[in-house]
């Protein structure tokens, strides 16, 4: 008989909870992630900025996160793919495709291809950012405070249009992504119900709205401040 643990990543109820499980943990960082990207919107040189990503550096818990963050990525990404070939395999014809369309969201049926651009971005942006404060300390420099100058690449590569433009749309697949994700991650878990699904749903489409327009915000503010 095989474990608990392999019957979660093999079956497809199984494959649907991690996928539910590892969304709603992302979903979670998010917050956090946006909480301090704002930080550098704040007009103190990047003191702020920061002070906030050295904290994270040091601090023995976030390191520790970062690890359990990136095994999140990582099952979440390799689970969607799984899911979205058994998904195309199964379906009969062509038709049966275009007549479930009429019942599913743009995003429902796109989420494969959103999370590719998610993921792609993701690649580019974890090279420019986070090996970059990693592996990078003496390019960026230190701050007035004495903290490796992260918000200078920030300003610095907002600067650039084509990165800009990226980005934006980049969190716009994102949004569209967890437009659809979020109240689906409930629904996989099973915790959907008639008295207060409207609420989480209500919940989840604010989510997404407050998530994708803080992250394009930023951007868009540091390059228009540059132009």
């Amino acid at each position: 008989m095989k474990s608990w643990v392999v019957m979660m990543f093999t079956s497809s109820l199984g494959r649907k909870y991690v996928m539910a499980l590892t969304g709603l943990f992302l979903i979670s960082f998010l917050v956090v992630h946006l909480s301090g990207n704002l930080l550098s919107l704040i007009p103190d040189g990047g003191l702020t900025f920061n002070a906030f990503t050295h904290f994270m550096e040091t601090n023995l818990v976030i390191k520790v996160m970062e690890y359990v963050l990136f095994a999140g990525f990582i099952i979440h990404i390799l689970q969607s793919v799984v899911v979205t070939l058994i998904n195309q395999r199964a379906r009969p014809s062509k038709y049966a495709v275009n007549a479930g369309s009429a019942s599913s969201t743009w995003a429902s049926r796109n989420m494969g291809i959103l999370g590719t651009i998610i993921f792609i971005f993701l690649v580019i942006h974890l090279r420019d950012f986070f090996f970059e404060l990693k592996f990078g300390d003496d390019e960026l420099g230190l701050d007035a405070s004495g903290n490796v100058n992260l918000y200078k690449e920030v300003v610095e590569t907002f600067a650039m249009l084509p990165y800009t433009a990226l980005y934006i749309v980049a969190m716009f697949g994102l949004g569209f992504h967890l437009w659809h994700g979020f109240a689906s991650s409930f629904r996989s878990l099973g915790l959907m119900h008639s008295k207060y699904t409207p609420a989480i749903v209500f919940i989840g489409k604010l989510y997404t709205i407050i998530v994708t327009a803080g992250f394009i915000i930023i951007p868009l503010y540091w390059y228009l401040v540059q132009l």
